[in-house]
């Protein structure tokens, strides 16, 4: 069983910078992968960003650029948004995969508005 809490989000103006963590705890080894998931309000929860350690990252087209995505040996998973803008706005949830197995955090509120 793994448990995921996410922290760092928050209300802040359009062009300015957040940065997510999500801690990880319980089995967390063999975590394999760990992505940031978002859902704006009345739509659909959305990729953001993906991190398969020592392998590779992605990052949606909509936030290239702009996000990153890392972490400590998969203890805590970080997500670095810079230049944020008003549809970044919505839920921020952490993902891992493990085994056969995937995890959700309950999420962080991210909010840009002026």
């Amino acid at each position: 069983q793994v448990t995921l809490v996410e922290s760092g989000g928050g209300l802040v103006q359009p062009g300015e910078s957040l940065r997510l963590s999500c801690v990880a705890s319980g089995s967390i080894f063999a975590i394999y992968a760990a992505a940031w998931y978002r859902q704006a309000p009345g739509k659909q929860r959305e990729l953001v960003a993906r991190i398969v350690p020592r392998v590779r990252t992605e990052v949606a087209d909509s936030v290239k650029g702009r996000f990153t995505v890392g972490s400590d040996d998969m203890k805590t998973i970080y997500l670095q948004m810079h230049s944020l803008k008003p549809e970044d706005t919505g839920v921020y949830y952490c993902n891992a995969d493990r085994f056969e197995h995937s995890y959700w955090g309950k999420g962080v509120q991210v909010t840009v508005s002026p």
